[in-house]
């Protein structure tokens, strides 16, 4: 910009108020513009947030900076989350997006297999005492406040998956998405297995009495049969994971960066949400911008419930056909 080599000194408009007096400043404020220009007259390496119309005119040396609002390609592709860097604040969401999906994404890979195949036999492999006893343990299980969950992980997943991978940290995302695919199993399996459930009698004797086996019966039969409930389980799961926050906030390292691997520390959106939004002013450019997380984190959810819902159409059509 053409200053002088030296440290920036930052000037907000309310720091004047406590270098003059208020009878300094006039009745009607009519010299505030002047004491203004004497503050950044003195200083040759400051840079003043002030109201433009009581911006001083016609100083030597003295740049005006145009004033613009962030646009949404900023907003998205920003690489930077700084909402209290100066002199300007930082409010790129693309490295808190990648972590929820990252996390997200990864937690479902998890849970979904064990999920499924715990809810297979429970529904058709187990006894009936045993079915008694492990389906309501696992229904138990979704009732853990996640802060529960978080502690678990901080104190169990931690270190065990710090020490496994040989990392610095265990603060990591893959910690989150163990942590976030325990929390998740206890949904899914009951999900699916009430809908595997409910298939009817009459279609397992069927397939039965044509000679498929039950491992053929399960495959070909009850899972297109109870595709619909298992999407359903899949978007509860999901839903699940992408909402979660304390228990992710604890593990995850919550560093707003871009990750590059699985084992790097990330920060979510309702985990951002949860550690800034107590601390914002109301009203104010980042109170927006963490009311905007809230809006993207909704068309992500709506994305996914709307991907899983056409995919299970698809399956249905298909079986039927």
């Amino acid at each position: 910009m053409g200053g002088q080599e030296g440290e920036i000194s930052i000037f907000r408009f309310d720091d004047i108020f406590n270098i003059y007096a208020e009878s300094e400043f006039g009745d009607d404020y009519e010299l505030l513009p002047e004491r203004l220009a004497e503050q950044i007259a003195d200083n040759k390496n400051i840079v003043a947030y002030l109201p433009q119309r009581y911006a001083p005119a016609n100083i030597d040396g003295v740049k005006m900076l145009p004033n613009r609002n962030i646009s949404i390609s900023d907003f998205i592709g920003g690489s930077e989350w700084l909402p209290t860097a100066t002199p300007t604040p930082l409010f790129g969401v693309l490295p808190l997006i990648l972590g929820t999906l990252l996390v997200s994404i990864t937690a479902i890979l998890i849970a979904l297999p064990l999920g499924l195949g715990v809810a297979i036999y429970i529904s058709e492999l187990a006894g009936r005492r045993t079915r008694k006893f492990m389906k309501p343990t696992i229904e138990l299980l979704a009732g853990i406040p996640s802060v529960v969950y978080g502690f678990f992980g901080l104190v169990v997943l931690v270190p065990i998956v710090q020490k496994v991978f040989n990392l610095h940290v265990g603060e990591t995302a893959f910690t989150g998405s163990l942590l976030l695919a325990i929390m998740a199993l206890p949904t899914i399996i009951t999900v699916a297995e009430d809908a595997m459930r409910n298939t009817p009698k009459a279609m397992r004797e069927a397939s039965l009495a044509l000679g498929a086996t039950h491992w053929q019966t399960i495959y070909k039969v009850i899972i297109p049969y109870s595709a619909s409930g298992i999407s359903a389980a899949v978007v509860l799961g999901i839903g699940r994971a992408i909402g979660e926050t304390m228990a992710v906030l604890m593990v995850t390292g919550n560093a707003a960066k871009m990750p590059s691997t699985i084992f790097d520390p990330v920060r979510t959106i309702p985990a951002t949400i949860a550690a800034e939004l107590g601390e914002t002013a109301a009203g104010s450019a980042h109170y927006q911008s963490l009311f905007l997380l809230g809006c993207i984190l909704f068309v992500i959810t709506m994305i996914i419930s709307i991907s899983s819902e056409m995919i299970s159409k698809r399956q249905t059509n298909k079986g039927v056909l």
